[in-house]
């Protein structure tokens, strides 16, 4: 395990909200500057500027509890995919997404966090663009290309998930003045004008392919490449495919990254930031552990994510702890692994019966990749249930070698190399067969390598296979099909009121 940076972003997104952060009043869109003054005066420095760039990435830490709703990144997007349920205490538990899980979500039950974390991202991602122009000749040349790629690709992180979630949604580049307004634009047009913003800041090329141990938590050009990849293959853009397989190539070509020896190894506190990861949010327990039910913008810390998705009452024998139930995994799912598959274990943990209290939809399955382990809770200072220091693992090499794989075959291009890197991934799970480069056989590889990251929901619809695979379930727990007018979830209602008529709900 490196040495992570969370505590100087912690402290530094500390002092920034202290003297800029602005809640929403009127609206959701509403941002109000603090004295003008004041702040130019203040971010004046590079060691100020610093600040306010920590304060950009701070917003998605806080996916997992934000003070008001539990929306882990990862999961709330598996519970609309095929391996994981819903789980909790009951149907009222985590209610919004049993909806989601059977697609019958509505305005009072869907994603709130995810949508104000998201553009608490961006206008703090903004306000990072808008102190750097103001700096003028004021800021070397180098480190204003800098600030100014890295605060892009946070904004375009944020709308990224936005528009994957929702779909329709407002984007602006500058924070918004009186009267806070901004149209409401179509998921095509929210692609368009994101990508144009990413490419952007990879034209820049100033971001270091990784950043060195003092920096980790950073994006590196190789997060942005990344997160082009994943936004053209969603969109199915085969005008930027050569591109996205490009950028594939150059991480590949750079000697930077490699796959991790042991893939079980990835999940543990020595796995963080191994060879493998080219992002991950960072959390950490300890002294520095002091994130709490308020979900103040200034705590800083662990995670939320293992107390909501391990079993009740934990497993003593296994140094578990006690979990919420939460997100258990589906047996269709273990069962799709070859029993020689490294993965299925690593990523299932399969406690003994009656080890642990059964709660709703239990199947003596949890994703052991996050389950709540004492080891990853010790001597915090806030609340015990939201400061495991389990970072989420983000963007992984395996994932870079499966975008390529694919990608060769969607340009044709050398079906040789892509059988390579699909084979690659392959074998580091123990398995010696070798799997022909098919579409299929990416995403079925995809599906087994990155169960619990929050990848299969967005592949299965990016493909055309959410229609016939996410279906009435055997179980009676999801009586309902999905369908295209399903694919985004619906806008909080929240927002929907304080918009007053500037939002408009897509039909769900």
């Amino acid at each position: 395990m490196k040495t992570k940076i969370l505590n100087k972003f912690g402290i530094a997104a500390s002092v920034f909200a202290a003297l800029s952060f602005t809640s929403c009043k009127d609206s959701f869109l509403e941002v109000e500057p603090g004295t003008k003054t004041t702040l130019e005066e203040y971010f004046a420095s590079d060691a100020h500027l610093f600040e306010a760039v920590a304060a950009a990435y701070q917003p998605m830490r806080l996916f997992d509890w934000n003070g008001a709703a539990y929306n882990p990144i990862n999961i709330s997007s598996e519970v609309m995919a095929d391996n994981f349920r819903a789980g909790g205490a009951d149907l009222n538990d985590y209610s919004y997404w049993h909806y989601m899980e059977d697609y019958k979500a509505d305005a009072l039950h869907t994603l709130s966090g995810i949508w104000k974390q998201c553009y608490v991202g961006i206008k703090n991602s903004n306000d990072v663009l808008g102190y750097v122009n103001n700096l003028g000749d004021k800021l070397d040349a180098a480190k204003k290309n800098l600030y100014t790629a890295e605060a892009q690709v946070l904004r375009d992180y944020y709308y990224c998930q936005l528009w994957k979630f929702y779909g329709y949604i407002p984007v602006y580049m500058e924070n918004l003045r009186a009267p806070y307004t901004c149209p409401q634009y179509s998921p095509d047009s929210v692609y368009n004008k994101v990508i144009a913003d990413l490419e952007s800041a990879i034209s820049l090329n100033v971001l270091p392919m990784q950043w060195d141990d003092a920096n980790l938590g950073r994006v590196s050009q190789a997060t942005a490449y990344m997160l082009y990849a994943e936004m053209v293959m969603y969109q199915n853009d085969n005008s930027r495919y050569a591109r996205a397989l490009q950028y594939m190539q150059e991480i590949i070509n750079s000697g930077k990254y490699e796959l991790n020896a042991s893939y079980a190894d990835i999940w543990t506190s020595a796995g963080e930031w191994s060879k493998e990861s080219i992002f991950e949010i960072n959390y950490t327990d300890g002294p520095n552990g002091k994130r709490a039910y308020d979900g103040g913008v200034g705590n800083v810390g662990g995670t939320w994510l293992p107390r909501i998705i391990s079993p009740e009452g934990g497993v003593s024998a296994d140094g578990v702890d006690n979990g919420w139930g939460g997100a258990p995994v589906r047996v269709e799912a273990y069962n799709k692994f070859n029993s020689g598959d490294a993965r299925r274990d690593a990523t299932c943990y399969r406690p003994a019966t009656g080890s642990y209290k059964a709660r709703y939809q239990d199947s003596g399955l949890w994703l052991n990749k996050y389950i709540a382990r004492g080891a990853n809770l010790q001597n915090i200072a806030g609340a015990t249930d939201g400061n495991y220091n389990n970072n989420l693992r983000i963007y992984r090499y395996a994932e870079t070698l499966l975008n390529a794989a694919e990608l060769l075959v969607r340009t044709n291009g050398s079906l040789a190399d892509a059988q390579q890197y699909l084979n690659l991934v392959h074998h580091r799970a123990g398995l010696t067969d070798n799997r022909a480069a098919t579409i299929d056989n990416i995403i079925d590889e995809r599906d087994l390598e990155f169960m619990g990251e929050g990848k299969r929901y967005w592949d299965l619809v990016r493909t055309g296979k959410a229609v016939t695979t996410l279906v009435p379930d055997a179980d009676g727990y999801r009586k309902n099909t999905w369908s295209e007018n399903r694919k985004y979830v619906p806008i909080p209602q929240g927002e929907i009121d304080a918009a007053q008529g500037g939002l408009v709900q897509h039909n769900y």
